[in-house]
């Protein structure tokens, strides 16, 4: 999965599931954070797609000069990146659907249809007009926090860029934004226009609207990670049957509002470890609990059947500047040392592949 065709304009932003080449969409994907007792703040995130994704990790240099999305070029923002962008790409068209910068600001493009609209692009709007595939680019090029972003957000406009490879549409997603201090906010385009949402939890899936999610919680208030105890009644012990009755009424499917409270219900109840390092780990088994296997979400259509499953998931350590990743078909995890990434890729966007086969090491014989 070699990818040897040079960047002309840096993409970023895409669905996690998407209709392509004529295949159904699912939108499965999740993303939290966890935080270590050294402050060190750790996101998670998965992507869920209906076929291979052929991902690549993307180095972006500071002082990368970026261009519009729109079919004519001479519109829309331009600019030079402010700061180093590592993420991963999608498909091999340059697209950036989840990544962080050089100053620990995380940005992640999760899928949301049915409510995600835009504007046209017209010649009075051109001078500030933008992609939504390019706007997770330009949020990671151009701020460094979470306040910064909520400062800037909307001095720029989604555009409509229809894509036939998600059936002419526009690419519908919304944008999860968390920086180092552990501030986490939401941007959503809905009704034409940027709407911001304070973020106190750190999670996000897909649709509805991110304040229907928030709302939707109040269904699950009663849920604890504490054992229930047992009840009396008449003089009668009522007893639970094994461990885990604190979250019993937990919903276990992988529609995005039942994987939104799960997001919940893990974050918080995950023990501080001391380090953002030792977090890492932590949170990539955290994630697992939102990997969907192959097989279990299809989707029928008159000549096949179509299965979205898990493709990839990567952990971005805030605290150290490192994104790692693991894949279906490798589940080792693999890391990228952000500055060292952008230190040695010099000038210009350099790819780093991500395809992989799981090691299976033979131990018949290490004896102790």
């Amino acid at each position: 999965m070699k990818n040897k065709i040079g960047f002309k304009s840096f993409l970023a932003g895409t669905a996690c599931t998407m209709l392509l080449l004529g295949q159904p969409l699912a939108d499965a994907c999740t993303a939290l954070h966890l935080t270590a007792k050294d402050g060190g703040v750790v996101v998670g995130r998965t992507m869920e797609f209906g076929l291979d994704t052929k991902s690549d990790a993307v180095v972006v240099p500071a002082g990368t000069r970026l261009t519009s999305s729109l079919p004519d070029k001479s519109k829309g923002i331009h600019y030079t990146t402010k700061y180093g962008i590592v993420g991963l790409n999608f498909m091999e068209k340059h697209m950036v659907v989840d990544g962080m910068n050089e100053k620990g600001m995380y940005v992640g493009a999760l899928y949301l249809p049915g409510y995600a609209s835009y504007q046209k692009e017209t010649p009075e709007n051109a001078a500030k007009s933008m992609t939504p595939e390019d706007y997770v680019a330009w949020l990671l090029g151009n701020f460094s926090t979470v306040a910064e972003v909520k400062e800037n957000y909307n001095k720029v406009l989604l555009v409509e860029n229809p894509q036939k490879e998600i059936g002419g549409q526009s690419f519908p997603g919304h944008f999860l934004i968390t920086d180092s201090s552990g501030a986490s906010i939401v941007i959503e385009p809905i009704d034409k226009t940027l709407k911001l949402h304070k973020n106190p939890l750190g999670v996000l899936t897909n649709s509805p609207s991110f304040d229907w999610h928030m709302t939707n919680l109040s269904n699950y208030a009663n849920l604890s990670a504490v054992n229930v105890k047992p009840l009396n009644f008449s003089n009668t012990t009522i007893s639970t049957f094994g461990q885990g009755s604190g979250l019993v009424g937990l919903p276990g499917d992988f529609t995005p509002p039942s994987r939104l409270v799960r997001a919940v219900a893990f974050s918080q109840s995950a023990i501080k470890l001391p380090t953002a390092t030792e977090t890492v780990l932590q949170l990539f088994h955290v994630m697992n609990a939102f990997d969907i296997p192959f097989g279990s979400i299809q989707e029928k259509t008159k000549d096949a059947v179509h299965y979205a499953y898990t493709q990839w998931t990567t952990v971005a350590d805030l605290k150290n500047i490192k994104y790692a990743y693991k894949t279906y078909s490798d589940q080792s995890i693999h890391s990228i040392d952000v500055h060292k990434a952008l230190t040695a890729a010099g000038k210009g966007i350099k790819i780093i592949e991500m395809d992989s086969k799981q090691p299976i090491e033979d131990v018949s014989t290490k004896f102790k």
